[in-house]
């Protein structure tokens, strides 16, 4: 069995302000890598003092188009996280499910509040 991998986002972001999705998206491309070899996970928040949303839908909230609720529910684990933070993640979970339970209705109302019509490119 693989040792349980612990990602530092302070260590892949090489600091402590968790802000861009390009960020966000290094250490989604770490905490898929495991879930796809089925790894136990653990996501530490140590030594953040910066996170927003955009990061988070990168680095967490994408997961949910790729694997399944219960996969991740049993192996990612969140870390050192203060709650004002753990209330973010939970946010963007929440968002990320409803988003990828039904996609087209976001895109429909995303073109809807733009003023976009469907027969557009």
């Amino acid at each position: 069995m693989q040792e349980n991998m612990r990602i530092s986002m302070y260590e892949v972001v090489g600091g402590p302000f968790c802000v861009a999705s390009d960020d966000g998206q290094k250490i989604y491309d770490r905490i898929a890598a495991a879930l796809a070899a089925d790894r136990d996970v653990a996501l530490s928040f140590h030594n953040v003092t910066a996170l927003t949303s955009a990061f988070l839908d990168a680095a967490i909230g994408q997961l949910y188009g790729t694997f399944g609720e219960d996969q991740i529910r049993s192996l990612l684990k969140v870390e050192d996280v203060e709650p004002d933070d753990l209330a973010l993640v939970e946010r963007v979970v929440v968002n990320a499910k409803r988003y990828f339970a039904d996609p087209q209705r976001f895109e429909r109302a995303y073109r809807e509040v733009m003023g976009e019509d469907d027969d557009e490119p």
